[in-house]
Order: structure tokens, then sequence, then C-alpha cells
């Protein structure tokens, strides 16, 4: 347990840092999609090298699958850059990452059959009031969301627990590398036109080129760590740890980048830390 634990805050942190990168860009779809491109080559070596000593053939339920994965993942990094071209990091972040907590660990023992025991289902529940508090709603006003950003936030978590269980799913005909690969390009692909309209490209490259080739290592990489402790223990366990992130992702917002109501969405965080705690 311990090593998917570390597994999985590392992940988070990487998270965190990656999206800081992303949040402070121009034009954000620019940025994501040269980000993309960095992904793939880095990467490219060791997905090859994985790809040819694989010993089994994947059967055609592994490869449908590994396109739907892609689909999520496509739709979810286009989804990103609209949110961080509307609101605050400390704001978006959380509840970003915290919807999955909230969806996953039903998922999971649903359908997949995992096991929850009764603190893991207080960690949950500690997440998601962590989740209310950091995003601004109140009480009563559930008909009216305070922003766009929320809603946009909300659907970025939505593609985020599909692919998280795809993914955990997947992971039983593919190794890490190469379902992480797949996505980078399906990312790639979904990008590319937004991006060429923007007519950002030059301009993106020339003022961030080193924070897309560092985002292009972290972004895969963090989440080829998350694959790994998805190996190791249950999707409706290691889905909400690794939201530590919003941890990350709420402190660099709120003192790297002076968002508003620090103290309020710090004090979310630690509730949503407390959570996950409980779920370890």
């Amino acid at each position: 347990m311990f090593i998917a634990l570390l597994l999985v805050v590392s992940s988070g942190l990487i998270h965190a840092i990656w999206n800081l990168f992303t949040k402070k860009s121009l034009n954000k779809v620019v940025f994501l999609w040269f980000t993309q491109w960095a992904a793939i080559f880095v990467f490219l070596p060791f997905t090859i090298n994985v790809v040819t000593t694989m010993t089994h053939p994947v059967p055609l339920i592994g490869w449908g699958l590994l396109v739907i994965s892609v689909l999520f993942h496509g739709i979810y990094v286009l989804l990103l850059g609209k949110t961080y071209s509307k609101g605050d990091l400390s704001q978006a972040y959380p509840i970003m990452r915290g919807t999955g907590p909230l969806f996953v660990p039903f998922i999971g023992v649903l359908i997949l059959g995992e096991h929850l025991s009764m603190f893991n289902w207080l960690g949950v529940c500690w997440i998601v009031l962590g989740i209310f508090f950091i995003s601004g709603l109140k009480l009563g006003s559930f008909k009216e969301l305070p922003n766009q950003t929320v809603l946009l936030a909300l659907s970025v978590g939505l593609m985020i627990t599909g692919y998280t269980v795809i993914d955990k799913i997947v992971l039983n005909y593919f190794p890490p590398f190469p379902l992480n690969e797949a996505t980078n390009i399906g990312n790639l692909l979904a990008l590319t036109y937004t991006a060429y309209r923007s007519g950002a490209v030059r301009r993106e490259w020339k003022i961030n080129w080193k924070t897309i080739i560092l985002g292009g290592i972290l972004a895969p990489g963090g989440y080829l760590l998350f694959l790994e402790a998805l190996r190791l223990r249950p999707v409706a366990q290691i889905a909400p740890m690794r939201e530590i992130g919003i941890v990350f992702g709420t402190l660099l917002g709120v003192f790297l980048l002076q968002e508003a109501q620090g103290k309020k969405r710090i004090g979310g965080s630690a509730l949503i830390l407390l959570g996950i705690f409980l779920l370890a």
C-alpha cells in the first residue's frame, strides 16, 4: 500500500504543477497542443520498447476500450483548455479533480466489484464537502451555479471519471506506456483544429517553449505514475487518493497566482486532505 500511496501523491503533485503551467500560458488550447507533441516524442522510445516486448495478442475488446479511453481523454483536454480560460486555478482545479471521488468509488464498487470500508466512504464524504467549500456553491443556490467555470470544471470532472474507470480496465490488455501514448496522440488530434484556428501557435511557442517541454514531460509522467498505482490497488481507492493534487493546486493558485478567497479555499483543501487520508 505504501508504494501505491507514494505513486499517487507524486502523481498528484506533478499534475498540479503542469496545470499551473497551463493556467499561466497565453493560449490554453495551443499550450496543451504543444505539450502533447512534446509528450509523444519524449515517451515514444519507451512505448516502442514496451510494445515490442509484449508477448500476448490484444483481443478486439481491448482495442475497443482503448479507443473509448482516447475519446474521453480528447474531450477532457479540450474542456480543460476552455476551463482555464474562464476561471481561477484554485477554484476550477478542485472541482475538476474532485468530481471523480464522488463517482469513481460507486462505479468501482457496483460495476468492478471492488470494496471500500466504512472509513473509506467517510473519506469520500469529506472530499465532497471540501469541494463544496472551494467551488463557491452555497446552500439553496444549486439551480444557479456561480459562473461558467463551475459548469466547465464539472464537465472536465465527468471526463476524468470516465477515463479513469476505462483505463483501469484497459490495463488488463495494455501496459501503462502504450495506453498513455495512445491518449497523448488522441489529445493532439482533438486539439489540432482549435489550435491552428487560434492564430497563436508561433507566439505561444516563442514565449512558453520551456514550460511547454517541461509540461510535456510532467503531464504524461504523472499519469504514468497513477497508472502504475492502479495496477496495484482498486480504482475505487486509488482514484480519490490522487486528488491530493487538489491541495497542491489550490495552494499554487492562492500563493503563486494570488487568487481570491484564499482562506476559504485552503480550508476546503484541508477537508479534502483529511478525506484522502481516510481513503488511504
